[in-house]
């Protein structure tokens, strides 16, 4: 049999088919197979994984090269390791702001799981945006706070002022991703920065700038500044967009000293040790490394354009996005699950129930990942 696992293998044996495949790759997991990269990745007729947002370039030749210098000292824990000790103020600097201000964390996604616990008062709420990324809203209901989730406005725009007015005295936390996901709208600066120290007065503001590095100056404008100087404000940031390293896991906190502080002392006690010691030598690295970040940002954007118009060809109305994936309404066009749909067509993506009806959300690939999933949809869209 050969090395390549090939799609239709792949959907009778791990049953998604079945299953109704919304959410991509990660439901692979729940099935209990085990199978290398190469069988998905990179291979002829594998999968073309439009379904998690990650970066297809992958990670910086200069992170690669730091992963391969640190292995023969994975033997040992990060504290051990001088080179690594400066992690943290290496960081810090990036952001010009003190070591103190941050916090490393494995991924953003453990940020998202643990403020809501640290923040949690029985009775109180938090304030998000509907439709947003779901972690800290779903661990939030879970754990027993209510979510006042806002709607976005007719332009998918995030409702700064509607949020605002959500806020009241159980508020403990108010949620905001920036550019928004899914909808991949942005807030300008200037609105991000009233909201921020208007919200601030009142309760306790975490902004997720995830797909921050996405966006052209002036807008990608960060609120760190003003989570280093006001302990009630808070910026959380990852590795995994357009660093590429996903799949090392490694994100932070940024906020006032004493606040984070406060943080490492509680919820996050020793939550860098979880950090690994590949993924910290790699980020130092890919840091370093802006002409890849620079080739990274440009790939994306002349593919997002490319799918944005021949998505518009096609009578269909994409919500217009500053990051690296693009959320569409579905019309019609397609029964069932969207996401089924294409994984037949050996694409992986998601479908969204949400703003009054489905969507589909499309990751950017590659400009040939997404000219063959254009190439599917001119086939396929009924208008």
């Amino acid at each position: 049999m050969s090395a390549t696992l090939r799609r239709r293998d792949w959907l009778k044996q791990s049953s998604l088919a079945a299953l109704g495949l919304g959410f991509g790759l990660p439901a692979l997991a729940k099935t209990g197979l085990t199978r290398r990269s190469t069988d998905f990745f990179n291979t002829e007729n594998s999968l073309i994984n439009l379904g998690s947002n990650e970066n297809p370039y992958g990670i910086s030749p200069k992170a690669k090269q730091a992963i391969i210098d640190t292995i023969p000292f994975s033997n040992r824990y990060a504290f051990n390791l001088p080179d690594l000790m400066g992690f943290r103020a290496t960081l810090a600097k990036f952001y010009n702001v003190a070591p103190e201000n941050v916090l490393l964390t494995a991924g953003s996604s453990i940020v998202l799981d643990l403020f809501p616990r640290y923040f949690y008062k029985p009775g109180g709420n938090v304030v998000t945006a509907n439709p947003t990324f779901f972690i800290l809203p779903d661990t939030a209901k879970k754990i027993g706070f209510s979510v006042n989730a806002v709607p976005v406005g007719s332009d998918r725009g995030i409702d700064l002022q509607g949020m605002l007015s959500a806020i009241n005295n159980d508020t403990q936390l108010a949620y905001l991703v920036n550019p928004n996901n899914p909808t991949g709208t942005l807030l300008k600066p200037a609105a991000m920065k009233d909201f921020c120290m208007e919200a601030s007065k009142k309760t306790t503001v975490l902004i997720d700038e995830a797909y921050l590095d996405f966006i052209d100056a002036p807008d990608n404008e960060s609120m760190i500044p003003l989570a280093a100087s006001n302990p009630n404000i808070f910026v959380t940031r990852t590795f995994s967009k357009i660093h590429g390293m996903a799949g090392l896991r490694i994100g932070y906190v940024i906020g006032h000293a004493d606040s984070i502080k406060k943080l490492d002392t509680s919820n996050f006690t020793e939550s860098w040790v979880a950090v690994s010691d590949l993924s910290a030598a790699a980020a130092m690295a890919s840091l370093k490394d802006e002409e890849h970040r620079l080739q990274s940002k440009t790939k994306n954007a002349a593919a997002r354009e490319y799918t944005i118009k021949s998505l518009q060809a096609l009578n269909i109305k994409p919500i217009p996005s500053y990051t690296n994936f693009i959320l569409f309404p579905l019309g019609k066009t397609y029964e069932g699950n969207f996401a089924e749909f294409m994984l037949k067509k050996n694409i992986t993506l998601r479908q969204m129930d949400c703003l009054g009806e489905k969507h589909g959300r499309v990751s950017i690939g590659t400009m040939e990942e997404m000219q063959q999933f254009i190439k599917v949809m001119k086939e396929t869209w009924k208008g």
